[in-house]
């Protein structure tokens, strides 16, 4: 009837409209977000196909694994492959290596994308910022076999330094084949392929800084250098905090072609690491169980790492890489 709604009591219209609104909010929300939904659909698809998806085949850690049988097939053998890597030397050395290695590079490469931002930023002249970030970008884009060889051919035996130094009747050495002095080596690779690269991080913060307080710095009388201490570098500490609580996630793991190509020149015993370490052990021995067994190990001590670090995050009041 027309008037059968006049009748009903405003309590029961108000309930009646309230579960019109919620009933349908997801369709709503799937009505409003679906291009957005469509865009992160394949990168989506992707993660969950090549990332996810290959977790499963953890299960041959536990399993005296074939590939002419299958997973199914597959003996399984329990924790036997985690013992073995209890008492294996060769594994142990491997971590030894990669966790110096992971610690130098904290140290001596961590910092310098940070000091490239800060003198980037510096740079008054827009053009001039522009050229400097270009040149510093660029080496990021080569792989590991041309940077490994613009170094052979600077300090190779056969390189420009031992070429100057023959010249000019000095005591020549070859520091690409030196297992003392492969440590620095790799740093100094790393640091020329992508500190670059990952200035552009801190950059972006450095972007966010309201120019408002440089100016109230300068009024209240502080230089160059207080401001940058006051300023700049406090609005650099949250990123900072978060980048380091990702690089002690990828302790264990230092890079594989770097190594891999600079294995022979240098020796097992000073570039082994554990990427190394498990494609020899599973790939070419055919271990791969025992392999699947290690990569295991270094994925929960990576994510430990991570927890432990955004704890310390957390305490030291910075937001970490998730909030509290």
């Amino acid at each position: 009837m027309p008037g059968a709604d006049l009748m009903t009591p405003p309590e029961a219209r108000r309930g009646g409209h309230t579960a019109a609104r919620r009933a349908p909010a997801w369709s709503r929300k799937l009505r409003r977000d679906w291009p957005m939904l469509l865009m992160v659909g394949p990168a989506a698809l992707v993660l969950v196909v090549f990332h996810y998806v290959p977790l499963l085949g953890n299960v041959v850690a536990f399993q005296d694994y074939s590939p002419y049988t299958g997973i199914l097939a597959s003996t399984w053998t329990g924790l036997s492959n985690f013992e073995r890597i209890a008492t294996d030397p060769n594994f142990w050395a491997a971590t030894g290596n990669t966790l110096l290695i992971t610690a130098f590079q904290l140290v001596f490469y961590f910092p310098i994308p940070i000091g490239l931002a800060l003198l980037v930023h510096s740079l008054l002249s827009p053009r001039l910022r522009l050229l400097v970030q270009s040149v510093v970008y660029l080496p990021h884009f080569f792989s590991w076999v041309l940077v490994i060889t613009l170094f052979q051919q600077m300090l190779g035996g056969a390189g420009l330094l031992n070429s100057f130094l023959r010249a000019n009747g000095a005591t020549t050495f070859d520091v690409m084949t030196d297992p003392d002095l492969f440590l620095g080596l790799v740093t100094a690779q790393a640091v020329w392929k992508d500190a670059g690269w990952g200035a552009i991080v801190f950059l972006a913060a450095l972007a966010t800084v309201d120019a408002s307080l440089y100016e109230a710095a300068a009024v209240d009388g502080a230089g160059r250098w207080r401001r940058l201490w006051h300023v700049t570098l406090p609005a650099l500490v949250p990123v900072v905090v978060l980048l380091l609580i990702l690089r002690l996630g990828e302790a264990l793991t230092v890079g594989f072609e770097q190594f891999l190509l600079q294995r022979e020149a240098v020796g097992r015993e000073a570039s082994e690491v554990l990427d190394t370490y498990v494609y020899f052990t599973g790939v070419v021995n055919s271990d791969f169980s025992y392999a699947a067994a290690a990569g295991l190990v270094k994925g929960v001590v990576g994510l430990a790492l991570v927890l432990a670090a955004n704890k310390v995050a957390h305490l030291a009041g910075e937001q970490g890489v998730y909030s509290r």
